[in-house]
């Protein structure tokens, strides 16, 4: 099965109570706790299939806030930006953010944006190659200005990472490269809590050197050595201690991912929910 991080390098309705499967509130109640998001990727062949009965079926586990990923068929996964609102509108739930590319239709997407009603636009992959500093300084200095762009327009643009960010030069970190060389204002970096974990790389050290530079997260566990997404408690992403951090981080929102599944992405997400459910922090 293709990985996410590879699908972006290669191309630049069922009752929870029926079930008797604990209802998502329960995630999200208790003090200061952020009701979770689902990146639309992990069910990405059952968006590209059946968008409005994916979103029917995400909406009754509980999910209240969506991200998209531009798909074979465009951002909204053949929708138009006013029908995905509506149907998310319709079903109680939020379009906050969606990963795009930065590419020739980049005013497009901008306009898409706009009409859709979400908040955050994220480009999903370095979109430069060359793994140096000079590289990752010119990118820093386009991120600024794609985000003044968006700020125009009352959105808010950001990045999201994989993990070869986390190679150096001479010693240097390239992702560290990309936080020195922009502000929070412009360019909002959503932290894929997965890849930096699986770099050998510590998200509180993040925190703590980088504090409110992260207001979205991709709350993905990974399996060490293979290196591949898997169900919560089952990689080594200490969840708990990165939910109790989460002010630090200056967290608004985070979106669920799976990229690799035991059985299917349904039965993770129901995996993943119920395990969220039992954490105290």
């Amino acid at each position: 099965m293709i990985s996410r991080r590879d699908f972006l390098k290669n191309t630049a309705t069922v009752a929870i109570a029926a079930s008797g499967f604990p209802a998502l509130s329960a995630v999200a109640a208790g003090n200061k706790r952020k009701s979770p998001g689902i990146q639309l990727y992990t069910v990405r062949n059952e968006m590209l299939a059946d968008a409005i009965g994916t979103l029917k079926r995400v909406a009754a586990l509980g999910f209240k806030e969506i991200e998209s990923a531009r798909s074979d068929k465009g951002n909204y996964y053949g929708l138009s930006p006013k029908e995905i609102k509506k149907v998310c509108d319709d079903l109680g739930m939020k379009l906050r953010s969606g990963h795009v590319h930065v590419d020739d239709e980049w005013q497009k997407t901008l306009d898409f944006a706009s009409e859709s009603g979400q908040e955050y636009l994220i480009c999903s992959s370095m979109p430069t190659q060359g793994q140096t500093v000079d590289n990752y300084r010119r990118v820093a200095d386009w991120f600024m200005k794609n985000g003044e762009e968006c700020k125009k327009r009352d959105l808010k643009f950001g990045y999201h990472n994989h993990d070869y960010e986390f190679e150096t030069e001479n010693g240097k970190v390239l992702y560290d490269v990309l936080l020195e060389n922009t502000n929070s204002s412009l360019v909002h970096m959503e932290l894929d809590l997965g890849w930096v974990k699986v770099t050998g790389n510590d998200p509180l050290d993040y925190f703590k050197r980088f504090p409110g530079r992260f207001p979205l997260w991709h709350l993905k566990d990974m399996d060490p050595v293979k290196k591949e997404s898997t169900e919560f408690g089952k990689g080594n992403l200490p969840i708990v201690e990165i939910l109790k951090n989460k002010e630090l981080s200056g967290l608004k929102y985070f979106f669920v991912e799976q990229e690799e599944y035991t059985s299917s992405p349904i039965e993770s997400l129901k995996y993943n929910l119920a395990y969220l459910s039992k954490l105290k922090y």
